[in-house]
């Protein structure tokens, strides 16, 4: 059996590693713009993860050997039921950590499983909520400098500067990274895979 990452990310890549020492990387070139919001934030992660997760499966790497398992996942921050992806500029991301700032948001990653042999599919989500201290608009100016929130949901990455303006986590730390290895255990078990 061949366990395989459909994502480039390399937080997700080393979190991964945690778990698994032998697994392939094939990313998705699914497009999330194709996956409309309808105000649930779990079943969009989760849709997305999916989609992920099936174009990869499809692949022809994949459908030559059938002893593969494709795991999808996608991560969004949340904040009052306004998706926060990842910014397209500074000015965006100025934007997004001026909205955290002072507040609490949620972060979910939507994951899924796929057993490209029997086409088994199991689909979950993982929900951590954050809270921000009270942040100026230099500090904020000053660690948007150092170029960390490029390619980062909710413009920043908790396990790097961005650390520090949290002032306090319900749920699983590693969710916030971008795969909660707890959700994804429990997953793997629930098809039979034991780790």
């Amino acid at each position: 059996m061949k366990i395989i990452l459909a994502s480039a990310s390399e937080r997700r890549i080393e979190l991964l590693s945690r778990l698994i020492k032998d697994f392939k990387v094939i990313p998705s070139n699914f497009d999330e713009k194709r996956v409309e919001f309808n105000g649930d934030v779990s079943e969009y992660v989760m849709e997305i993860s999916k989609a992920k997760a099936k174009a990869v499966s499809k692949s022809k790497d994949v459908t030559m050997d059938s002893e593969n398992i494709v795991i999808g996942c996608d991560t969004v921050v949340s904040i009052d039921n306004v998706i926060l992806g990842k910014p397209k500029d500074k000015q965006d991301a100025f934007r997004m950590i001026k909205m955290l700032s002072g507040n609490v948001h949620n972060v979910y990653t939507g994951i899924t499983i796929i057993n490209a042999s029997s086409h088994a599919i199991n689909c979950d989500y993982s929900c951590t909520k954050v809270k921000f201290s009270r942040l100026t608009d230099q500090e904020i100016e000053k660690y948007l400098y150092l170029g960390e929130y490029e390619d980062k949901a909710g413009a920043y990455g908790i396990q790097g500067y961005a650390g520090m303006f949290v002032e306090a986590i319900e749920g699983c730390f590693y969710n916030v990274v971008g795969l909660p290895l707890n959700k994804l255990n429990g997953m793997l078990g629930e098809m039979g895979i034991n780790l």
